[in-house]
């Protein structure tokens, strides 16, 4: 298990913004982003600056309901912003985000999407990889590097593990194939740094550090690995065994993948 503490998360929404911000500064937010179809440099900023300003409003109000996501799901909220603007308004919206989440404390109750995770805790986290994600995006499309901290790619491995086995990722689809069955079992590993075994052959999904006997493997660098979950170019992954349930598995724990 990772260690991150929730002043780690807060700190880590700002870092990996100013990346975001750096990596951005001058290029052509016209370009378009590869890994999220339709879209360019500029509607990923706006994107990740709505999801900072929309989890931010949750925290400052307490809200014990959903907030209506305008600012993340409609483009023209913010389609004013663009150049440098855009690239200031990013690092604005990242501060307050912290700030917020610093006054309200890891305890304090909100509405999240993840019913038995309903506290600040969860938007720290959750906000903490959304923008490590899209800053992976952003560097596809700019050409420029793409490097992770350790700790943080391990803790967003994690933080996918878990959103594996809450009830929409498993339960009975009629458009989608049974996930749960007899030998369907997973391992992911990131060979020096870490591995987990994911069992499907029980009533709901499990996830555990260690190893484990599997029907197939999945192996690389545990930012490619974590990459590789989220559909993004991972080069440095390598599969093993049942391809199907590896592609299964990936489709259905990511239900909640917008972009």
């Amino acid at each position: 298990m990772t260690s991150l503490t929730f002043d780690d998360y807060c700190h880590a929404i700002v870092d990996q913004t100013d990346l975001l911000r750096q990596q951005i500064r001058g290029a052509d937010t016209a370009a378009a982003v590869p890994t999220c179809p339709g879209w360019n440099v500029a509607r990923l900023l706006r994107h990740v600056g709505g999801d900072h300003r929309w989890a931010e409003e949750i925290v400052r109000k307490r809200a014990a309901e959903p907030v209506p996501g305008d600012p993340v799901d409609d483009p023209s909220v913010y389609a004013h912003l663009d150049g440098d603007a855009l690239v200031d308004w990013l690092g604005e919206g990242a501060g307050e985000l912290g700030a917020t989440l610093r006054a309200a404390g890891p305890g304090t109750r909100v509405w999240t999407p993840a019913h038995e995770r309903s506290t600040a805790l969860f938007w720290a986290r959750r906000m903490t990889h959304e923008t490590a994600v899209h800053r992976a995006d952003a560097a596809l499309a700019t050409g420029a590097p793409f490097t992770l901290d350790t700790g943080l790619a391990l803790d967003a491995m994690e933080e996918w593990l878990d959103f594996s086995t809450v009830p929409e990722a498993y339960e009975p689809d009629p458009e989608s194939p049974a996930l749960l069955g007899p030998g369907r079992t997973l391992r992911l590993e990131a060979p020096g740094t870490g591995r987990w075994f994911v069992d499907l052959t029980a009533a709901r999904p499990v996830w555990r550090t260690g190893p484990g006997e599997a029907a197939v493997t999945v192996r690389g660098p545990v930012t490619d690995l974590l990459l590789f979950l989220y559909r993004r170019p991972a080069p440095g992954v390598e599969t093993h065994g049942d391809e199907d349930l590896l592609e299964l598995w990936l489709n259905r724990t990511g239900f909640w993948l917008e972009a």
